[in-house]
């Protein structure tokens, strides 16, 4: 062992003259081919910048030349090293001489994919995964760190069974953190509200890779019509656990090539988003406002439900994102939706009869989906979301008409940005009640306030809140 880390503490040494050296002679684009790559590229841009991982990960697919096993592939890697960064981590610092937090990027998330694939894909055996991870760091960054690459890789293959973790009996946060891959931030929130088991229960939950669910779009078709469709391609489903027009399906599969996708037979929804929709209570001929529309599933699902006809409104403060709701809403045929690119928080007009604010939040509900959000957000962003969710829940109150209600709702399982939120509002605006949630929904969906609230352990779908709010004068 200590030959070992004296050798791997020489190499280190010349990593940054060898790097330098192997970057000046080698096209970038070149550097990053193939599959293994492409994930260090788009892992390496995760970690330097505020992107999220689904749209560097979209706009790379759309721009390479992979095939379809091979963009599965891509999928599984960024994502699983996402979702497991915090074990693979406390692996990698256990093997690496020094800070690995401090590691060259290239060489660190070579490291991690290629431990990804030692540890959690069975399919790929332990040497392919060394040898490609030494050669790919060889190509990026020379010959010494290739060499500790291989030092490290294969020293944690001979140790794998014998990785330790910190006690749970002595640091209970910090093995949860290591061993589910969740900040410690998180891990001692959940702790102090949930309990142990309960947040065992949830860490797990968020790790679990996600069901791809459908909203049959009932202006094109309906339900029976739809799953013989899903049947006759040989895709298997399962109804929703509260709504018969969202189907979760038992296989992954690129569904925005078929057919029926282009034809807007169906929206890619969770079926949590349909909670807020369903709680708005819309009808036919009547004015609605969402004030945060983007990216444009809520506003589709609330449309669909007015039979398309009425008058919906939807804000979204960046044009581009507007956009995509547009192309979204022509796809499944929707015209009674009319867009405005600018800030909720600036527009005036006409009163509504119902109001769906869908704020901005830590997105704490999705990180299954989103794995990401977990490394890029802390409780300061927490705080910090809080002061525009306050104001956007009082401008959505302002458009609604007396007699008229509106929805706050967030895909967050914080209390502070959910029924804090909501509180506060009440606390500070007499004219205004909360409408407590009725026996049209599930028990198990509302909350000791009267109030949904969804976890990913307990509903099997994503976490998300909503209160619905009437205007009495």
């Amino acid at each position: 062992m200590e030959e070992l880390e004296n050798k791997e503490t020489e190499l280190q040494n010349g990593i940054k003259a060898a790097s330098e050296e192997a970057l000046s002679v080698h096209n970038v684009k070149d550097l990053y081919a193939g599959v293994r790559g492409l994930a260090v590229k788009i892992l390496n841009r995760v970690e330097r910048s505020d992107s999220y991982l689904e749209r560097l990960l979209e706009n790379e697919m759309k721009n390479s030349e992979l095939v379809g096993p091979d963009k599965a592939l891509l999928y599984e890697l960024v994502h699983g090293v996402v979702r497991w960064m915090g074990r693979l981590d406390w692996v990698l610092n256990g093997f690496y001489k020094g800070q690995f937090s401090k590691a060259i990027p290239n060489l660190k998330n070579g490291l991690r994919v290629a431990l990804y694939q030692i540890l959690f894909l069975d399919r790929i055996p332990d040497h392919a995964s060394v040898n490609e991870a030494v050669e790919f760091v060889k190509k990026l960054q020379g010959q010494k760190p290739a060499d500790l690459t291989n030092a490290i890789l294969r020293n944690i293959i001979r140790s794998k069974n014998a990785i330790r973790y910190p006690d749970p009996n002595e640091d209970l946060i910090g093995y949860y953190a290591a061993f589910y891959s969740h900040p410690s931030w998180m891990v001692k929130r959940y702790v102090a509200r949930f309990g142990v088991e309960e947040t065992e229960k949830l860490l797990q939950a968020n790790n679990e890779k996600p069901y791809l669910t459908l909203r049959v779009n009932l202006l094109k078709t309906n339900i029976e019509e739809f799953k013989k469709l899903l049947a006759s391609v040989g895709l298997k489903y399962r109804s929703g656990h509260y709504f018969n027009e969202f189907l979760q399906l038992q296989n992954l599969t690129n569904i925005t090539a078929w057919e029926y996708f282009s034809k807007g037979y169906f929206n890619i929804q969770d079926e949590s988003t349909g909670l807020a929709c369903r709680l708005l209570d819309v009808s036919e001929n009547i004015r609605v406002l969402d004030l945060c529309s983007a990216p444009g599933g809520k506003t589709a699902y609330i449309t669909v439900m007015m039979k398309d006809r009425g008058e919906v409104v939807a804000i979204d403060k960046y044009e581009s994102r507007l956009r995509l709701v547009e192309q979204n809403l022509t796809r499944l045929g929707i015209k009674s939706v009319k867009t405005i690119a600018m800030d909720a928080l600036e527009y005036e007009g006409k009163l509504f009869d119902r109001v769906l604010a869908d704020v901005p939040c830590t997105g704490t509900g999705t990180l299954s989906k989103k794995p990401d959000i977990k490394w890029k957000k802390d409780i300061f962003d927490l705080r910090k979301m809080n002061e525009l969710q306050y104001k956007l829940i009082c401008k959505a109150a302002e458009m609604v008409k007396p007699g008229g209600a509106f929805v706050y709702s967030t895909c967050s399982i914080e209390p502070e940005e959910n029924w804090d939120i909501v509180k506060k509002f009440l606390d500070n605006h007499s004219d205004y009640i909360l409408d407590k949630v009725d026996d049209k929904f599930s028990k198990d969906l509302i909350d000791e306030n009267g109030c949904i609230q969804t976890f990913p352990h307990i509903h099997q779908m994503d976490g998300a809140f909503a209160a619905r709010v009437l205007r009495v004068n």
